[in-house]
């Protein structure tokens, strides 16, 4: 008999120490740091491979962020993957309440899933060692146990937390966990080491959705108070559930770990560890990225248009130019169209400080790169200055923008590619290639793209005031 269970994917988090390449906008998760699929695409590219005559895998539940639900719908469509549903968070609460939210979805006519719980934001190299292990963590689950996956550790690493396992690597088979260690100073991680017995928490869990429920009222009851409420108060938009706003909001912040798994060693809940020998890796900061690049005989990893001459053990990412090192010994030299990051190495955890003071000066290369992908498709701001702004936009076939209008700000567009339905107060245009159009202040517009192709465009924005609160939305599909 096939065992049903459900991806859960975890796809909150804005990658701060990733900065500038991850933004509050467009996060770690949606962006291709390895090969040609994002974090999250490869994560649900990795569960839907569980699938076959003994596992039965259904569509992908993902926990998101409010403003990142077009990017999880369009990345999915593009790998070929159908969306189960999309659980929008209206703010970040930690991941106990997201995967809450996912599994009073899973109990909703009765049934009772195995729930595969996994953050969006991992890399793993060796993709039969994870199905294989997955599969025995799901055969586990499905018999009452909580399951969480670790790595044995291969260094002495500060920078994850651990699980002590009661039997060492070699027995194989799933092993009671004794205990959860926070991250460790050095010294300690050392021992954690030579132990044996301690493997990184991957932050996997597989349990089935009626099992989280009983333990998050057993452990964490005013977390599944408040998670029961905002589900109750829910609205549905097609695939997209939004829990209640200000339900969800009070809800307190809390990670499964420390709302639920760590109470659960030593009580009556079976928890047991797998150890996942899959090549795993979080990529919490730019040195992970480096050590799981390939790189030339001197240590370096390049990504995009780089050259370098008489360095070593150095990444460089380059986006939009050619960047060129000389020299240089263990750093990250990351650029993109409107910043570049250059830092120590081993200091990579401290970047998230960069994005505090982005945040201090309310500077908006935290929150967005100079493209910004919209649902209708993209827009690239090319230059500005003093009263005016230049865009080139790219609308999806088939798609349009909102119908708005503007108080303070004139548009000029030319159409560069494709063709452009354009309503102009009471006017309704269709041009093409080289032709172009006014749109004076206030009037009422819209762009749409009728054709089968990309709609692109050049807009030329003039006016006292350019920034994108300007905006009046009169109708919007979105």
């Amino acid at each position: 008999m096939a065992i049903d269970f459900v991806p859960v994917i975890l796809c909150g988090g804005t990658g701060s120490r990733l900065w500038p390449l991850s933004r509050a906008g467009f996060p770690k998760q949606f962006i291709c740091l390895t090969g040609t699929d994002s974090l999250f695409q490869q994560a649900a590219q990795r569960l839907a491979a569980l699938n076959d005559e003994t596992f039965r895998v259904a569509a992908p539940v993902v926990v998101s962020n409010e403003s990142h639900r077009f990017l999880v719908s369009e990345q999915l469509r593009e790998i070929g993957i159908e969306l189960g549903a999309a659980l929008l968070e209206p703010v970040g609460r930690n991941t106990a309440p997201a995967l809450s939210l996912a599994a009073l979805a899973a109990v909703e006519g009765g049934s009772d899933p195995v729930l595969v719980v996994i953050p969006a934001d991992q890399a793993v190299s060796d993709g039969l060692a994870f199905t294989q292990t997955l599969h025995e963590a799901i055969q586990c689950a499905a018999a009452g146990s909580v399951v969480i996956l670790g790595i044995k550790p291969d260094r002495a690493e500060t920078g994850y937390g651990y699980i002590q396992s009661e039997a060492p690597a070699s027995a194989g088979g799933p092993s009671p966990v004794l205990q959860f260690v926070e991250k460790p100073d050095a010294a300690t991680a050392l021992r954690y080491l030579a132990d044996g017995s301690y493997y990184w928490n991957a932050g996997i869990f597989v349990l089935k959705a009626s099992v989280w429920l009983r333990a998050l009222a057993a452990f964490a009851p005013d977390i599944s108070n408040s998670s029961q409420k905002a589900w109750a108060a829910r609205r549905t938009d097609g695939l997209f559930i939004r829990p209640g706003q200000a339900e969800f909001a009070a809800i307190r912040s809390d990670s499964i770990d420390y709302a639920v798994m760590e109470h659960c060693a030593g009580s009556t809940f079976d928890l047991r560890m797998l150890a996942l020998d899959a090549n795993w890796s979080d990529l919490g900061a730019w040195d992970a990225v480096w050590k799981l690049l390939p790189k030339d005989e001197a240590g370096n990893a390049h990504v995009g248009d780089v050259l370098s001459s008489d360095s070593n053990n150095t990444l460089v990412h380059a986006s939009s130019r050619l960047v060129g090192v000389v020299g240089v010994s263990n750093l990250v030299v990351v650029e993109t169209a409107d910043a570049v990051l250059v830092a120590d190495k081993s200091r990579s955890q401290e970047v998230r400080q960069i994005v505090d003071q982005l945040s201090q000066q309310r500077r908006e290369e935290q929150h967005l790169h100079r493209k910004v992908n919209r649902p209708w498709g993209w827009y690239d701001t090319l230059d500005s200055g003093d009263r005016f702004k230049v865009k080139r936009i790219m609308v999806r076939p088939k798609a349009s923008l909102s119908l708005q209008k503007h108080f303070h700000r004139a548009e000029h567009w030319v159409v560069v590619k494709g063709t452009a339905e354009i309503t102009n107060g009471d006017q309704t245009l269709v041009l093409t290639e080289n032709q172009s159009t006014y749109i004076p202040l206030g009037e009422v517009h819209r762009l749409a793209n009728p054709g089968s192709i990309p709609l692109e465009i050049i807009e030329i924005q003039t006016g006292s005031y350019l920034q994108e609160d300007d905006i009046v939305r009169l109708q919007s599909d979105y």
